[in-house]
């Protein structure tokens, strides 16, 4: 056993009771204290601090169940065990309805009270741990700051300045933009200047399958499927008071967006199994990396969900609409990797900038940081070394928008590699889903877009 409980307080009217426990518990680093009733243990606890209290049911002066009643008792960081002679399922019960973690029935072996106490250890422990995470992340939270994203365009000001207006609302608020264009960054920035003093979670609609999403979102009771062995809490209660960021929604699978149509509405959830609802406070920020019109006009989206997400609607451009941004973002990416790598941040060069500001940046922010830090690995000194660009094309030179476009070329690629797809699999769009990597509702979309037979 560690030294994690090592006070503990017996509360037992009976004196054999008491010793016999002190001679079980003594050898494990328990630091023992007794008390023969709950006044007499009200009196202690107002001196000192137990890890665990193990207390009798049955005392004169004040019993158990009224000792757990006192208010003292409740504001009591301590794990609270109850013990009795005359106990039943009602008893144990009422037990944990006024406070106990739990209840041993007399008379017990030794090792049953040693298994109880390493069982508090162990939740003791793992409370411990999530407040910890629980500050942790608060602290990130705060420590975020709207201020912090790096931007020179004036696009990217019109953006934040969205932000600052609608963050101290509680409506919802549906972002857009290219893959890498930075939505989950604006999304903490939403978050960071509301004032919310919850957490900011964040889920990838596209990453999980449709029965896990519910179970994740809305969270289960025990016994609600096949394997729900407990009762688990979904990510819209432990958000409450905080951010609920819902990536890439367009992937919410259609027989879930009428639960999260009401939760919108209602401001309420159902668990899976359950016969209630309950209230929740979480304030929902979603993302679409397609524009989510075009799913409700194809069906693949509901048309009130999405004006229900779209209160507040923030588009953000992609970098190459804001080449006033890269020069800046790259300064910072190289500080930033130099200073996590512990070495001499390269300066960059003339030729270095042409290079960066001539080029589209497909895929965005994330292109631009990931192609700095491939940089920096073969980079010595002061020098930096940056990679060839294979698609590299000046902005300046597109005399024919269309020709250079890669948007345009992507577009004709995918159209191809689709249409293989659905020859390979003699037309099962299922198989075709999986060859090509993406989800099914994602190539119903894709093929109709299209326009593929």
């Amino acid at each position: 056993m560690t030294e994690q409980f090592r006070n503990l307080l017996i509360i037992d009217d009976e004196v054999a009771m008491r010793h016999m426990l002190r001679l079980v518990l003594e050898p494990h680093n328990y630091r023992v204290t007794e008390a023969d009733n709950g006044a007499v243990a009200l009196g202690i606890i107002r001196q000192e601090k137990f890890d665990v209290i193990l207390s009798d049911i049955r005392m004169p002066d004040m019993d158990g169940l009224s000792f757990l009643d006192h208010p003292e008792v409740h504001g009591l960081d301590s794990t609270i065990i109850m013990m009795s002679a005359y106990g039943s399922v009602d008893t144990a019960l009422e037990c944990m309805k006024r406070g106990a973690y739990d209840y041993i029935s007399k008379p017990f072996k030794p090792d049953e009270v040693l298994l109880t106490l390493r069982k508090a250890e162990e939740r003791q422990l793992l409370r411990q741990e999530n407040r910890q995470l629980k500050t942790a992340l608060s602290k990130q939270d705060k420590a975020f700051s709207i201020d912090q994203i790096i931007h020179s365009s004036g696009a990217m000001q019109q953006v934040l300045q969205m932000v600052r207006a609608a963050a101290t609302a509680d409506s919802p608020v549906l972002i857009s933009g290219e893959t890498g264009t930075g939505k989950e960054l604006i999304a903490r920035a939403l978050h960071s200047e509301s004032g919310r003093t919850g957490q900011f979670l964040a889920i990838n609609c596209s990453a999980i399958t449709a029965g896990l999403l519910e179970s994740e979102l809305f969270g289960h009771v025990k016994g609600a499927f096949t394997g729900a062995d407990r009762e688990k809490q979904g990510l819209f209660t432990i958000a409450s008071g905080g951010t609920l960021f819902l990536d890439e929604i367009s992937e919410l699978p259609l027989e879930l967006q009428p639960k999260l149509l009401r939760v919108l509405q209602e401001g309420e959830i159902r668990k899976v199994g359950a016969t209630r609802v309950e209230k929740i406070t979480a304030r929902v920020v979603a993302a679409a990396g397609t524009d989510l019109y075009d799913a409700v006009q194809n069906n693949l989206f509901r048309n009130d969900l999405y004006y229900r997400l779209a209160v507040v609607d923030i588009s953000l451009p992609p970098l190459r609409e804001r080449p006033e941004d890269i020069l800046p973002l790259a300064e910072h990416f190289l500080t930033s990797i130099c200073r996590q790598e512990g070495r001499q941040r390269p300066q960059l060069k003339k030729e270095d900038r042409r290079h960066l500001t001539s080029y589209r940046w497909p895929g965005n922010v994330r292109e631009l940081q990931n192609h700095l830090e491939k940089a920096l690995i073969f980079s010595r000194g002061d020098k930096l070394e940056l990679p060839p660009l294979r698609t590299r094309q000046a902005l300046s030179d597109a005399t024919n928008p269309e020709d250079y476009s890669l948007k345009v070329a992507s577009q004709r690629l995918e159209k191809e590699y689709i249409r293989k797809a659905l020859i390979k699999t003699a037309g099962n769009r299922t198989q075709a889903a999986q060859l090509l990597g993406i989800s099914l509702r994602s190539l119903m979309y894709k093929i109709k877009d299209y326009g593929i037979d």
